[in-house]
């Protein structure tokens, strides 16, 4: 019996073949717009700018980015509170993975029609998501454009500002063979896959029928719909992090996003070295498992689009590691670093 082949992110709609190769095109223009006080260039979580007056050392790191087409789940359930917290801690957490303390952010808030609840829920939740860190929220820009986006849709995108000592920036050059990976558990999908997800779930049909799906209860949990899993905010990582960066050892860390496992780890692992990953050492979430089986999704896709579980990495000396797990909850160690000739720089068992 020949089987249907499965869903994949790129028939759902989205590329990251094409994404990788735009930034690859756009990284020389970028690179001529820099001046000195820009360091590391393109390519980690977040842009390191050095600021010099208020410190000699002191460097900006800044960030940005969006919520993706979880909004389209949001709309149809008509949860709307957790996208807040979803664009301040995925913005936040691209930065501690440099080692930044995050001071400051911005919104910006865009729709065909202004619904004035929906706004307030948004961006209620990011007040309250910058509060819960001790982000200042020094503003933003709501705008209404009709003809450009439909009816109530809307979309939302954020930046964060933070700052890290020019000596003290976290970004994997000094690992070496026999560091340890540990892995930091997610709550859910984070912000990234949903288009995949919804083609799975057959969201992208008639608004009548997304809505009875998202509505029905998980077959593992009845006292949670599917939308309530789906909508689950993104984790933050803010206090895991001040951890591991207090007990020390900490070298190369990794916020996991598009790209998976495999896509974001590979930013901070030096040339000739490889982060052996084990994908066994850890649970992956039902959830996730349930939309592979669904979608007849294979295992590669799933750890090329979704986190399977392990939000973020913390690379770490191998003496310190015993503290980090036992301080860190949840976290548990999945990989260790090993020299390589391989181009790839992780590889997953």
């Amino acid at each position: 019996m020949t089987r249907e082949p499965g869903v994949t992110y790129e028939s759902a709609g989205v590329d990251i073949d094409a994404s990788d190769l735009l930034l690859k095109s756009i990284a020389p223009a970028i690179a001529r717009t820099q001046s000195d006080r820009v360091l590391r260039g393109v390519g980690h979580f977040g842009g390191f700018y050095r600021i010099g007056p208020a410190g000699e050392n002191l460097t900006l790191v800044a960030s940005i980015d969006g919520v993706g087409t979880k909004l389209k789940i949001a709309s149809l359930a008509n949860q709307h509170s957790g996208i807040g917290h979803d664009i301040v801690n995925h913005c936040v957490n691209d930065i501690l993975a440099c080692g930044a303390k995050p001071i400051c952010f911005l919104d910006y808030f865009a729709t065909g029609r202004l619904n004035v609840d929906v706004a307030e829920a948004v961006i209620g939740g990011i007040a309250e998501a910058c509060q819960r860190q001790s982000i200042s929220l020094l503003g933003g820009e709501t705008a209404e454009m009709p003809g450009l986006y439909q009816g109530d849709d809307y979309d939302v995108a954020g930046v964060v500002l933070g700052l890290v000592d020019q000596d003290r920036i976290v970004d994997g050059t000094s690992i070496r063979p026999g560091d340890v990976v540990v892995g930091l558990p997610s709550t859910g999908f984070h912000t990234n896959g949903y288009s995949l997800i919804r083609a799975v779930l057959g969201l992208n049909e008639d608004e009548r029928s997304a809505r009875a799906a998202l509505s029905r209860a998980l077959p593992w949990d009845p006292t949670r719909t599917v939308a309530d899993a789906l909508l689950e905010p993104h984790q933050s990582y803010s206090d895991a992090v001040a951890e591991g960066l207090e007990i020390g050892g900490v070298i190369g860390m990794a916020h996991i996003t598009g790209g998976g496992i495999a896509g974001n780890l590979s930013r901070i692992v030096p040339e000739g070295l490889i982060a052996e990953v084990d994908t066994g050492s850890w649970e992956v979430p039902r959830l996730m498992t349930y939309i592979a089986e669904l979608g007849h999704v294979a295992i590669e896709e799933c750890y090329r689009v979704f986190n399977m579980g392990v939000g973020f990495i913390l690379v770490s000396r191998p003496d310190e590691a015993s503290e980090l797990l036992e301080a860190i909850e949840g976290s548990r160690l999945i990989g260790k670093v090993q020299p390589s000739s391989d181009q790839d720089r992780v590889r997953l068992s």
